[in-house]
Formats: C-alpha cells, structure tokens, sequence
C-alpha cells in the first residue's frame, strides 16, 4: 500500500538561540521542528550548536576593511563584491529560500540574546535584506517592502515572568512593546510580516505537566500557523508617514503609544 502525504507548504528556517541541551527551550525546539516539518522543509540554524560568532567586525567587510565609513554600508558593498564571510552567506541562503521563519530565544534583559541580536547584525545585510530604492515612488523600500518581503515570522519566547508583571501594565513593561524593535524595526523594516508572538511564561517555574502543555502548544500552533493573520502593520509606501516619517497628525491625533503603527481594524 502505498502511503501519500500532502504536498509541504513550503520551506522554513528555525532560528534558535539558547545554550543549553536539556532546557525547556531544547524541547520546544526539538518538538517544535519535528511539528512544522510536517508541513515545511525545515531548514535550522542552531546558533549555540554551530558556535555563531555574533560580533561585526572587520572580517566583515572584506577587501573594504580599512576603508572609512558607515561599517553597514560597507558590510553591504562587500556582499555585493560576494565578499561576505562564509558563515553569513550560508544563513542568508538559508534564509533567502524560506517563506516562513521562526525565531526561538529566551528573554534576557527584556530583549534578545546577544548571539542572535549578532546574527541580524551580520545577516541582514543592506544589500540582502535592504537598501533599494522603490522605483515608482523613489522612497526606500522599507517598512513593509525591501529585500525579504513575502515571508513570514514567528517569534517564540520564553519569559521568566508571568503574563500579568509583562503584560500592558506589567512593572515589566508590555512584552509586545518590548519587542517592538524585533518585530517591527527588524522583521517589518526589511518586508517581513510578523504573527503575533508565541509567549511561554512562568517558563522558570514549570512542572512537568506544565512542560508537556506547552509542548503540545506550540506544537498545535506551528500545525495551524499557515492559517494566522499578520499584525497589520502600516507600510512606509501607503503615505501615512508622509515626508518626515511620523505618522501623520491626522491620524489617530494625540496618541503617541506603538499601537498608532497598526493599520485601524487591520
């Protein structure tokens, strides 16, 4: 008897950043690849296991390593020269073929880890990930255009606090504002569309059970992810940024929370 399968959705790459083998954040990885693989072709990058250097420096920039300037700018002329370390180039491969990404991270310090916070220095490079200009309308194409767009985020996070201390009136700060500068100044700004985020709190203080609950969370999530809408967040082409890239004093007057980057009832 021959056993079919359904055609996979596409290609995915799962971007990981802890440390420890064992940890919850292990498990969710393990099972949380094995989940969407079911529906993708899951491609990883492990950046503890492959021993990711995150710091941007000079080996960067290949033949361009003395010359003065904007060390972005130069890191994106040295990966149209195809000068990019090897490392980087690999990731961005990765990257470039997948139309869904996943990025796993605990929360330390209210943010990222340094080791991925160091892959987007490195990998999203003007030149791959940004840095041409809109043909029709001579703006940058960023802000929900630029060199990645047609691909998808989701953001898994562990926190250490429960949902009330990093919620909107948390002492912690709001977890989505928190993150804002991921989702949003990163993902958003080279074309990506995020999903609202995956968030395990209490993530210290599980038992067991509450281990395998979150296991078969995300696992179910990542089974039904191609059905989620994105965050509707406005794009710098639509005008509502016009000329000083503020919003707009028409729109949503006298408000200054991140919520005014949202497109209304979007």
């Amino acid at each position: 008897m021959t056993i079919s399968h359904p055609p996979k959705a596409g290609s995915a790459l799962w971007v990981y950043a802890h440390p420890r083998r064992g940890s919850l954040n292990d498990r969710l990885f393990r099972e949380g690849t094995e989940a969407l693989s079911a529906r993708y072709d899951v491609a990883t990058s492990d950046l503890h296991a492959q021993g990711f250097d995150p710091v941007l420096s000079e080996r960067d920039l290949g033949d361009l390593a003395d010359k003065p300037g904007n060390v972005a700018e130069l890191a994106g002329e040295a990966y149209a020269r195809g000068q990019a370390p090897d490392d980087v180039r690999e990731e961005q491969a990765k990257l470039a073929a997948a139309e869904l990404l996943v990025v796993q991270f605990p929360l330390w310090w209210y943010g990222p880890p340094a080791i991925l916070k160091g892959w987007i220095d490195r990998v999203l490079t003007s030149g791959f990930a940004y840095g041409d200009l809109d043909p029709e309308l001579g703006l940058p194409r960023r802000y929900g255009d630029g060199g990645l767009v047609g691909r998808r985020a989701l953001v898994v996070v562990t926190a250490g606090e429960d949902a009330n201390s990093i919620g909107p009136r948390g002492v912690s700060g709001d977890l989505e504002s928190l993150l804002f500068p991921l989702t949003h100044g990163v993902f958003w700004y080279v074309g990506i569309e995020t999903l609202d985020l995956h968030v395990v709190h209490d993530a210290d203080a599980l038992d067991a059970a509450g281990v395998e609950r979150e296991v078969r969370r995300l696992r179910e999530r990542v089974r039904t992810v191609d059905a989620e809408p994105a965050q509707p967040f406005r794009r710098l082409r639509d005008g509502d940024y016009r000329e000083t890239r503020a919003l707009r004093a028409d729109l949503l007057p006298g408000r200054t929370d991140l919520g005014i980057h949202l497109t209304p009832g979007g």
